[in-house]
């Protein structure tokens, strides 16, 4: 009993790392692109997020094996990879950039609609008084922007926590290595051994609705201030 409940708490803490690790990888990426897209023209801007929406609608399994391919060998960017030493399928590197294609589109509509939501007429009036682009961005949009941006964190962690499709085809499931929450409760139930899910199954329950619960206050918060 002792060696499954250590053995659950390491898998716990591992896919909280992956989330962790997942989430900080895409944050910039998503915000700098919701900065971009603001600028462009629409028919630009609508294909670029569409693209970008992709894996919410595409079964996991597809994007784990575009990026299966992607970092094998016989692709030109793994065959790179593996001349420079650097392993990634099959690894923790893997199960972190699954999670982060996965969880990209929920944090990046997130963090869009947020810019969408602030008032930029307040960054121009930082601009006239002689405040950088960039100052003004994270002096100003920032901060009105802060509900929204933390909930694309939340919902982006979430869903990583969660993922399995496409982890599995490109990290495995190989356990004290690469096996999350979800791969080992399917591994268990699979073999028969459903009353050994209850541990996992409560944390990651207890996780997401935590997460979820300050999403929700987050973004009641958000509309209050916006219908003042």
């Amino acid at each position: 009993m002792e060696n499954t409940f250590l053995s659950d708490l390491g898998i716990i803490l591992f896919t909280l790392r992956v989330a962790a690790e997942s989430t900080l990888l895409i944050a910039p990426l998503a915000l700098a692109l919701a900065v971009a897209l603001r600028s462009l023209p629409v028919k630009l801007r609508t294909t670029i997020e569409a693209f970008v929406t992709l894996p919410l609608v595409l079964p996991p399994t597809a994007i784990g094996l575009v990026l299966f391919e992607l970092f094998s060998r016989r692709h030109p960017v793994g065959a790179a990879l593996d001349r420079m030493g650097v392993e990634i399928l099959f690894t923790p590197t893997a199960a972190v950039i699954a999670a982060a294609v996965m969880s990209f589109p929920l944090m990046f509509r997130a963090f869009r609609l947020a810019l969408d939501s602030s008032n930029f007429r307040l960054f121009d009036i930082a601009r006239t008084l002689g405040v950088s682009r960039t100052g003004a961005f994270f002096r100003v949009i920032v901060p009105l922007s802060w509900p929204g941006i933390v909930t694309g964190l939340l919902l982006a962690w979430c869903r990583a926590i969660g993922e399995f499709g496409a982890t599995v085809l490109v990290a495995g499931n190989i356990p004290a290595r690469t096996q999350t929450i979800s791969m080992a409760i399917y591994n268990r139930v699979q073999s028969g051994r459903e009353g050994e899910t209850v541990f996992l199954l409560a944390s990651v329950v207890i996780v997401a609705f935590t997460a979820l619960a300050a999403t929700e206050v987050l973004t009641r918060g958000q509309r209050r201030r916006l219908a003042r």
